[in-house]
């Protein structure tokens, strides 16, 4: 089977979660801007960031086979900054429209505060002017009420619940969500969160139509896998091909495809990998590994 990952965070890996991936069948890869576990205290470090997300690790996937996109947004935590944020909001729309980018994200609420809720309305108000996806970010604290409120602020700000991906979903929520017009994602963690096999349970009480399943792999405890990993489960349980290949494949790229940004010509059309190539002058290649050598690898992993 081939995976679309719709949501993991690749600057925070390796190159060994890039081959594992591409071994695995993951095709291509959304990487939505977030918070790096450390508070950005100037503006000069969210464009370097959002450079690398258009630039290098657009290329860096390129190298294992994999084509990478992302999602351009100030994430919730760091909205909290004001200073900071007002900077933030002022760059984005230099970003929105780059190629690759497939939608303003991961936007949403964290502490649930006045100013979250202001950069959320600005960021949504930018999605509806560039008509861009929006994926959203659930907290962890009061979820449900989290996750209402987030959709109350969207729709009064006008958004279409259909270009909206709601994300970090669970038991709780998985609902409402879907009950009014959004995509429900789900992030399949080892050991918090959400597990692969409370996945399987919710596909068989709500179905595939609008739920989609991605890692969120970052640089916390988290697994670059495992999005095939819950597909294996669920092919070990009994779910069809076609509703496993619908939850990790058809719909986040139909989800994101609204952007007109990604879509499935994109890799079918694919010349291959290239592992001499430079970006800014730089390879992937180290400790002397010639040309002949990398292609071998690369065939490995085919």
């Amino acid at each position: 089977m081939r995976f679309l990952d719709s949501h993991v965070h690749m600057v925070s890996r390796t190159t060994d979660d890039y081959q594992r991936m591409a071994a695995a069948g993951v095709t291509a890869i959304i990487e939505p801007s977030f918070w790096q576990g450390q508070p950005r205290t100037e503006p000069g470090t969210f464009k370097d960031y959002f450079n690398t997300l258009i630039g290098f690790e657009r290329f860096r996937a390129s190298q294992f086979g994999i084509k990478h996109y992302c999602t351009i947004g100030l994430n919730p935590k760091e909205a909290n900054n004001e200073k900071l944020a007002e900077a933030v909001i002022e760059m984005m729309p230099l970003y929105i429209c780059k190629e690759g980018v497939v939608g303003i994200g991961e936007i949403g609420f964290d502490d649930q505060t006045r100013a979250e809720e202001k950069y959320l309305r600005l960021q949504a108000q930018l999605a509806l002017e560039a008509d861009l996806p929006i994926q959203i970010h659930t907290p962890h604290r009061d979820k449900k009420i989290g996750t209402i409120r987030t959709m109350d602020v969207l729709e009064d700000v006008g958004i279409d619940p259909a270009k909206v991906i709601i994300d970090h979903n669970n038991e709780e929520t998985v609902k409402t969500v879907l009950d009014r017009g959004y995509w429900a994602a789900f992030t399949i963690y080892p050991h918090t969160k959400l597990g692969n096999e409370r996945m399987v349970e919710i596909l068989r009480e709500y179905g595939a139509e609008r739920i989609i399943v991605d890692s969120a792999a970052d640089w916390g405890i988290s697994d670059a896998l495992a999005v095939p990993k819950t597909a294996a489960l669920m092919k070990e349980r009994g779910i069809t091909l076609d509703r496993i290949e619908q939850v990790t494949y058809r719909n986040p790229l139909a989800a994101y495809g609204q952007s007109g940004q990604i879509s499935e010509q994109d890799w079918e059309g694919s010349a291959g990998v290239n592992p001499a190539a430079l970006f800014e002058g730089n390879t992937l290649l180290r400790g002397g590994m010639d040309v002949s050598t990398a292609m071998s690898q690369y065939l490995m992993i085919e």
